[in-house]
């Protein structure tokens, strides 16, 4: 691997290291040999778009117009969620992102304060099943009245915005998952060689119609033909997918 890569791969690994174990570390860095090429110019050793410097510094831009030009809605569902349930506005739930790193990611809060302490008792209505590492629910009792209308319009994540500019996240690419990479099966690793992102390939490809293994299936495929331009795709869809309403939970 080439200094430039090399470089990349080094960064944080004591961090990871806390983490995960040797066999799981070893492949996330192999997953990284995905990223030998520059996105520029396609040659070995220039860094590949979806860790690029241009990516994350015009998605950040980008997020934080958003959050200026969209601060009155903001402070209109803020006002809703408030009025509508005991609890924060915001609720902030870690993440598991980029090489394994845990992270609290912003959302609007749709469900009722201790939803969280009720998510075991709930267990066997998961829709992907009672033992599965991605919990659904479908008509999920904890979700409040406003709550299930942010949710079907994704009004919700709006908040992430906020981890876009922070750098936690990118406005494209792999959704980050509530669980620990720890929980992770060897074949899922390779999607946390790169950032998280608000929307991807998942969600203009079915949402949360897809089990796990299916996403990551879509999340390698992003992480093998990323570009700026299949971003612009992936970000024009994402709206119509929304309002479509097809997955939304």
């Amino acid at each position: 691997m080439n200094a430039p890569v090399t470089s990349f791969r080094e960064q944080g690994s004591q961090d990871s290291g806390r983490r995960l174990d040797f066999e799981q570390r070893r492949n996330i860095e192999q997953a990284l040999w995905m990223h030998d090429r520059g996105w520029i110019l396609g040659t070995p050793g220039g860094r590949p778009w979806t860790l690029s410097r241009s990516k994350r510094g015009l998605e950040a831009l980008v997020a934080l117009i958003l959050l200026l030009a969209l601060a009155p809605l903001l402070l209109a569902i803020a006002l809703a969620v408030k009025l509508s349930s005991r609890g924060p506005v915001l609720f902030v739930q870690e993440r598991t992102g980029f090489r394994g790193r845990r992270f609290g990611m912003f959302k609007f809060r749709t469900m009722v304060a201790n939803a969280e302490t009720l998510k075991d008792s709930l267990r066997h209505l998961n829709k992907h099943g009672a033992d599965a590492i991605d919990f659904k629910i479908d008509r999920d009792p904890r979700v409040t009245s406003i709550g299930r209308l942010l949710r079907r319009t994704s009004l919700d994540e709006l908040p992430n915005l906020i981890n876009v500019v922070r750098g936690d996240m990118r406005l494209v690419g792999p959704r980050p998952t509530s669980f620990k990479a720890s929980r992770y099966q060897m074949e899922h690793l390779g999607r946390l060689s790169i950032y998280p992102g608000i929307t991807g390939l998942w969600q203009v490809s079915g949402r949360s119609d897809i089990d796990f293994n299916e996403r990551v299936l879509l999340d390698m495929d992003y992480i093998q033909r990323q570009g700026p331009m299949l971003d612009l795709i992936i970000l024009l869809r994402t709206p119509i997918e929304v309002l479509r309403g097809q997955g939304a939970a």
